[in-house]
């Protein structure tokens, strides 16, 4: 690759990556007291394991689904606020109603009626969460052509993310509480309105704040008409095809899909392993300690794991960073084994560090190596797809996530778990030995995908810098027609020639 261009280092206003942020916030709250909430389901309103399966899955799916069809609609929006803020907005304003009238559930209502009320407002939220995310990931792509900007930009939006998995935790403080709320679906309801509000408003904020600029006349991308759309469905399939075809880009997804998926099969399991194990089934007694668990995780991660994962990117590389992180979390899954000792529930606390660098790390290195691939791909093809992007990779987390949540069905009914029964002898035994062993497994399997993983700092910078000459060569390319009117070659013409 020649190396004549000069480039700017893209270095992003603070503010900006604050805006960024608080999306951040709202889009991890979100699923954060949607976990606890979940709950509340089994403990309180004795939904069978199976409907906890269904509800987990059903949704998600629909989610994985309507994600790429987001990522077209995103990449090819022509308006004057460009490609992405109208719909980070449109879908904050969904997301914050759906979520506040998916949790008011009453126990005289039944079961039945319930489990097909909270499926129904479910669709809805990821519907909404469809239309904020996407565009709002693609966003975060697209705020710096650095290899490492790009990292100091994710890691400033997980750490303010992570406040959402500080705080959520302490909803089950106050949902157990008598002197709070007489019971923990009454508390339900009515915190649901005030996480639904305040994350609405807090999604908002990169629509309202970050620079985009406008596509208004932008020829390059495609008009979304009702044919164009409906024909758009071949190019998804095409564009994952791909998009897979990028062998970073696949390692990516893949170790992505197995170390989420792991994780979120068991997350719930802490509670009951908690209340269960280390204090007989009486969650009374529990007190704070399942909040305890979630909170110093999360401050674990925010204090500790997010700064240690940036500044070993920097020194090792953005590969070597995660091989490392995700080394120390199966020593933290380990230790889980052995320090949830009934009688001394502090002990657990002391695996929590090692523990938090699983999740802690994955998301700050994953997103700035996404946008890595963003422009590798746009190196092979000459298109912007953050989007498409951004869409596959988060199908694959929506994915997981949703095959975790039959998986968390299946297990509880393989144990023989549920609550208010004996679960003194075999069930919690199978609880823990899943908490531990799974992530184990899909962490080392993670680690074997990511092993090879050759999209280095040195190829990155070779890939921007042709790509300015690439830019640089378009300015220059100007051909004055026989009426004398400019005639401009576009990005997408240039870009298969051997300049």
């Amino acid at each position: 690759m020649k190396n004549t261009a000069t480039r700017a280092i893209a270095k992003v206003h603070l503010s900006q990556k604050i805006a960024f942020g608080l999306g951040m916030l709202a889009n991890q709250m979100f699923p954060a007291a949607l976990g606890i909430f979940m709950v509340v389901l089994v403990q309180d309103l004795k939904f069978p394991g199976w409907m906890w399966g269904i509800l987990f899955f059903l949704p998600r799916v629909f989610d994985a689904i309507t994600d790429p069809i987001m990522g077209f609609i995103s990449d090819n929006t022509r308006s004057v606020w460009g490609r992405r803020r109208q719909y980070v907005f449109i879908g904050a304003v969904i997301m914050g109603i759906s979520f506040v009238l998916m949790w008011q559930l009453y126990r005289e209502d039944g079961i039945d009626f319930n489990f097909i009320y909270f499926l129904l407002w479910s669709f809805v939220f990821y519907l909404g969460l469809t239309v904020f995310s996407v565009p709002y990931v693609a966003m975060g792509y697209e705020m710096s052509d650095d290899f490492h900007e790009r990292t100091n930009i994710m890691a400033v939006a997980q750490w303010i993310g992570q406040w959402a998995w500080v705080i959520a935790p302490w909803f089950w403080v106050v949902m157990y509480d008598p002197e709070w709320f007489p019971n923990a679906d009454t508390a339900t309801r009515t915190l649901a309105i005030w996480v639904g509000v305040a994350c609405a408003i807090l999604a908002m904020i990169p629509a309202l704040f970050i620079k985009s600029k406008s596509t208004k006349d932008d020829t390059n991308l495609r008009p979304l008409n009702l044919k164009n759309i409906g024909s758009s469905l071949k190019e998804i399939v095409k564009g994952f095809q791909e998009a897979f075809k990028i062998g970073a880009f696949r390692k990516l997804c893949i170790s992505t899909f197995l170390i989420f998926n792991a994780f979120n099969t068991i997350a719930s399991f802490s509670f009951f392993i908690i209340v269960y194990y280390l204090f007989n089934g009486d969650a009374g007694a529990a007190g704070i300690w399942p909040t305890l668990f979630g909170c110093i995780g999360a401050l674990g991660t925010t204090f500790l794991v997010i700064p240690i994962v940036t500044g070993m990117s920097k020194k090792i590389g953005k590969k070597n960073a995660f091989l490392v992180s995700q080394g120390i979390s199966v020593i933290g899954y380990t230790m889980l084994w052995f320090l949830f000792i009934p009688g001394k529930p502090y002990m657990f606390l002391f695996a929590l560090p090692f523990f938090s660098f699983g999740i802690g790390s994955l998301f700050t290195l994953m997103m700035s190596m996404t946008a890595d691939v963003c422009d590798l791909d746009e190196l092979n093809t000459g298109k912007r797809r953050e989007g498409i992007f951004g869409a596959i990779y988060w199908w694959m987390v929506k994915f997981g996530f949703a095959i975790a949540g039959l998986l968390t069905g299946a297990i509880m009914t393989l144990v023989g778990f549920a609550p208010d029964a004996d679960n003194s002898g075999t069930a919690v035994t199978g609880l823990r030995i899943f908490y531990s062993g799974l992530p184990i497994l899909g962490t080392l399997a993670a680690i074997y995908v990511m092993r090879n993983y050759d999209l280095t700092e040195e190829k990155a910078r070779e890939i921007s810098t042709e790509l300015a000459n690439r830019k640089a060569d378009i300015n220059s390319l100007k051909l004055e027609n026989p009426a004398g009117s400019p005639l401009k070659i576009s990005l997408n013409e240039v870009a298969g020639q051997n300049i």
